[in-house]
């Protein structure tokens, strides 16, 4: 055999050996030992979650929505067509939707004629004109002075000169001319009601004035447009004091009462106001929507605002927590998840410190917010600040 040749098979097992031993080592890192594998795969040691005892005023709540809305909507409709007119169109719109309306403002012209705003209770549900007499004068008469027309002449509740005059310069004041009556007012007023010695004297048509019960109103929805036909709802407003209206599932009802503190928050601006509950329904108004027919009973709520709600409220969704029962005063609490009952009937917590745990005994209050009032059987033997068990929590090996 050459040199050559011995050369190379001496390398050959050289390599042989080399590739022998990394296998060997290779295989020594996979193959592991029933006890090792065991020991490497059982889980570590669980964490114990803890969390401090505190002193703090315990409030239960009841979360709902509620929408906020003026206590009294109204929709001005063209009541008849304007005398002398063939057809009922519109011929102005003066209001615009969210626009704050006042007293003795025009809203709109049907064929050339006015519809006014006005303040009252009552609405309009007829013609008045000389001769007439009743409540719904009065509210007229009211009315008008309030915004600077007074009728002092005419015997109260009467529609008289003095009224005619008011009339006169109110509709001239906005530059229109008072409509005149054309014949008997109503039933039992008399013949030649509305007008004297054949002169047409002014009045009040149903078909030109609108009430609401504030002297300022909010324009809520506007339909009519120029050139329409005046039929229908030409627009609505909305006047009153601001009020919230909601609902509360049957099992919350039972915690809710009148005169409960209420936060209204509308969540769109973050502004918030304080309010109370005004009352709770007695039987259930309807269904929540995509609640079952036995979760889904809901009970009305009113709340009103302890001072008046801004206007920027009116129809804005809120959200609603009634403060239904509070500890007034700090109490020593814990998370409702600390306390538990043992199989002996003993309510406990578990005070965790030292590396040690001791089961401490406690008679539980009132619950709130996720915690519950606790007062320990023995004194101190839980104190403010002492860490409870919560929980317990798996780490994970990876």
């Amino acid at each position: 055999m050459t040199l050559a040749l011995r050369r190379r098979t001496l390398l050959a097992v050289v390599l042989a050996c080399l590739l022998c031993t990394g296998a060997g080592a290779g295989a020594a890192t996979l193959l592991k030992s029933p006890a090792q594998a065991a020991a490497e795969t059982v889980a570590p040691p669980p964490d114990v979650l803890t969390a401090p005892v505190v002193r703090k005023v315990l409030a239960q709540s009841v979360v709902t929505r509620g929408k906020v809305t003026a206590s009294q909507h109204v929709e001005i409709t063209a009541a008849g067509t304007p005398a002398g007119v063939g057809r009922a169109v519109v011929t102005k719109v003066r209001a615009e939707p969210g626009a704050t309306l006042k007293a003795g403002q025009v809203l709109l012209e049907v064929s050339g004629r006015p519809v006014v705003l006005l303040q009252g209770a009552m609405p309009a549900y007829r013609d008045l004109m000389r001769g007439t007499s009743g409540e719904d004068v009065t509210q007229l008469r009211k009315a008008l002075a309030g915004i600077g027309y007074p009728s002092h002449g005419d015997a109260p509740g009467e529609f008289g000169a003095a009224t005619e005059q008011a009339v006169t310069r109110f509709y001239r004041a906005r530059g229109y001319a008072p409509p005149t009556s054309s014949g008997n007012a109503d039933k039992g007023t008399g013949a030649g009601a509305g007008t004297a010695g054949g002169r047409r004297l002014p009045m009040i048509p149903l078909s030109e004035v609108a009430y609401v019960a504030s002297p300022t109103a909010r324009a809520d929805t506007v339909t009519a447009q120029v050139g329409d036909d005046a039929n229908g709802a030409l627009l609505s407003v909305t006047s009153g004091a601001l009020v919230v209206k909601g609902s509360v599932a049957s099992y919350e009802k039972g915690l809710i009462r009148p005169g409960q503190k209420v936060e209204i928050l509308d969540e769109a601006t973050g502004t918030s106001a304080s309010g109370t509950v005004a009352s709770v329904s007695d039987r259930p108004a309807k269904e929540r929507d995509g609640e079952s027919a036995q979760s889904g009973e809901a009970y009305a709520l009113r709340v009103t605002s302890a001072k008046a709600l801004p206007e920027e409220f009116n129809g804005a969704d809120v959200r609603l927590t009634v403060v239904a029962a509070s500890s007034h005063d700090e109490v020593l609490a814990v998370p409702a998840s600390a306390v538990s009952a043992g199989a002996d009937g003993l309510t406990s917590v578990t005070v965790r410190g030292g590396g040690r745990e001791r089961r401490v005994a406690v008679r539980v209050g009132m619950t709130g917010d996720g915690f519950v009032q606790i007062t320990p059987r023995e004194p101190a033997a839980v104190a403010e600040g002492d860490q409870v068990v919560v929980g317990v929590q798996t780490r994970d090996r990876s």
